[in-house]
């Protein structure tokens, strides 16, 4: 009896300290509210019970956690404690600082956001710090300049390698303090990427280790960003995104290290002159009508073009200004002529994605005058094609049963993998398909792709169970093409390939009135 009393005597005591414990720990999380509010190490509980690593390790250890995990474990430990004031990656943003939004809590949401972020900065000793992000997705006023005025103060010194600042909301004006990149406090920075701000960089800037700059939404001109660049000798990547004030873009020879150049969306744009002499990538969307001026195109392995007419202009001049192309991406909304069919060769073309899509082309395309595409590149090893379109205006092939139009059959010895994303019963497409099956010997695989859902019922990230809804035609649709892949496509499979055809949802409970076609 008295053994019994003395274990239940011990089991009260051990509740007792597991109480009193979590009790404490659970106080010092409340009272210290983020890992930065409380300064002095003797006050935090270090709950880390193992061996101490050297502080080097730590520190590098707690440089590759997401930033909410490193603040977690600043609040248990004080090593972590020590480092997370010289934390190397900074990143804030509603989702990393745990700030969820709705209608209700917007102008809370924002308050938290400027509240967290300025007291994260003042803890932080300015030492160590590598790598900057700040996103604001909440509301942004002229009043909220000085708040990101005095964390780029504190952030931007000798040895920041990062810095990006994105501002969502729509309207949103700041002016970049150029200033804070003077003196030295730029020349270790190599990726700057800026979003929907103003940037005049009109004086000699310190970013002689830049090797990547991304502007997006960005107010500066042609000048101005002349500037920079002519500054930025180690320059490699210069994406440029929606800057509407840029109308003519002059790219310096001294960039010799500047390998890719992306320009998209710039309204104003007129002229692209680049005398870069080592540019092997190159991504274009705007318009046609923009004086390209790309120097010397020899070197020149990807090309990635979206605008209207891209189709027949990458056919007809690219096998003569940029023959070495490896890898081209072309996408249009709207194209006057076919593919035309000409002597001309990609002799090293290994890739080849085509977009026509959106709105109904008018007249309606002539998918098979794509194959001209297979007879300039002999190389070709794989070819993707995109024809959704929300209506179709080409003729159905069981609208037109007549016997399908043949081309002459060079054969292609290389191309392994085809694939066909928004397949319909468009005759063209049918005929560009078997074409594709007669020709091409090396062929291993054949992907056919019917109009979908956004959202399928067997996603993975899908909860609901049902797809998206999609609409009747597009339906009707998709359930014709699977009809030409069964009748036209798929007696003329080789044993050597495999068919693959992704259907439309078998969810979606639409009733179709097809026996007009069978």
């Amino acid at each position: 009896m008295s053994i019994q009393r003395q274990q239940d005597q011990e089991r009260r005591r051990r509740q007792a300290q597991i109480q009193a414990r979590d009790g404490f720990i659970a106080s010092q999380a409340k009272r210290k509210g983020s890992p930065c509010q409380r300064d002095d190490d003797s006050q935090v509980a270090d709950l880390h019970s193992g061996p101490s690593l050297p502080e080097d390790i730590c520190q590098h250890i707690h440089s590759l956690m997401p930033m909410r995990d490193a603040a977690r474990a600043a609040c248990a430990s004080r090593s972590f404690l020590h480092s997370w004031r010289c934390h190397p990656n900074l990143n804030f943003s509603n989702d990393t600082l745990g700030l969820i939004e709705n209608a209700c809590q917007k102008d809370e949401s924002a308050r938290l956001f400027y509240i967290k972020v300025d007291h994260i900065l003042k803890s932080h000793s300015g030492i160590g710090l590598k790598k900057l992000k700040i996103q604001i997705d909440s509301d942004y006023s002229a009043k909220d300049s000085c708040y990101l005025n005095k964390w780029l103060q504190k952030a931007v010194t000798t040895g920041i390698e990062e810095l990006t600042l994105i501002l969502v909301p729509f309207g949103a004006k700041y002016n970049f303090p150029c200033s804070l990149l003077l003196n030295g406090s730029g020349d270790s920075i190599r990726y700057l990427h800026l979003a929907r701000c103003s940037f005049h960089p009109k004086v000699t800037l310190g970013l002689r280790s830049l090797t990547r700059l991304h502007l997006c939404l960005v107010r500066i001109t042609g000048d101005e960003l002349g500037c920079l660049l002519s500054h930025s000798i180690a320059l490699e990547r210069l994406e440029l995104r929606c800057c509407d004030r840029i109308v003519c873009l002059k790219v310096p020879r001294l960039l010799q290290h500047l390998n890719y150049l992306e320009v998209s969306g710039c309204a104003k744009l007129k002229v692209i002159d680049n005398e870069a002499p080592n540019v092997s990538s190159f991504s274009y969307g705007g318009n046609i009508t923009v004086l390209l001026s790309l120097g010397e195109t020899l070197q020149m392995k990807s090309l990635s073009m979206s605008c209207c007419g891209s189709v027949f202009y990458a056919r007809a001049e690219l096998p003569s200004s940029m023959p070495n192309l490896e890898a081209l991406t072309v996408h249009s909304h709207t194209e006057r002529a076919y593919a035309p069919t000409l002597h001309s060769k990609f002799l090293y073309l290994r890739h080849l994605s085509i977009a026509l899509t959106g709105a109904p082309f008018s007249p309606a395309y002539d998918y098979l005058s794509l194959a001209s595409f297979f007879d300039a590149a002999p190389s070709l090893e794989t070819f993707n094609l995109n024809v959704w379109q929300r209506y179709m205006e080409n003729v159905s092939v069981f609208a037109d049963p007549a016997d399908l139009r043949q081309m002459q059959e060079l054969q292609h010895h290389n191309l392994r993998n085809v694939s066909i994303t928004g397949f319909s019963s468009a005759k063209s497409l049918i005929e560009l398909t078997c074409h594709v099956l007669r020709s091409v010997m090396s062929l291993e695989c054949l992907t056919l792709e019917a109009p979908q859902s956004c959202v399928r019922c067997s996603d993975r990230y899908n909860k609901s169970g049902k797809s998206s809804p999609l609409a009747r035609d597009l339906l009707m649709e998709g359930h014709r093409a699977v009809m030409a892949i069964r009748r036209y496509i798929e007696p003329g499979v080789p044993s050597t390939v495999k068919l693959h055809v992704l259907e439309p949802c078998s969810c979606h409970a639409v009733e179709l009135q097809m026996s007009c076609l069978s």
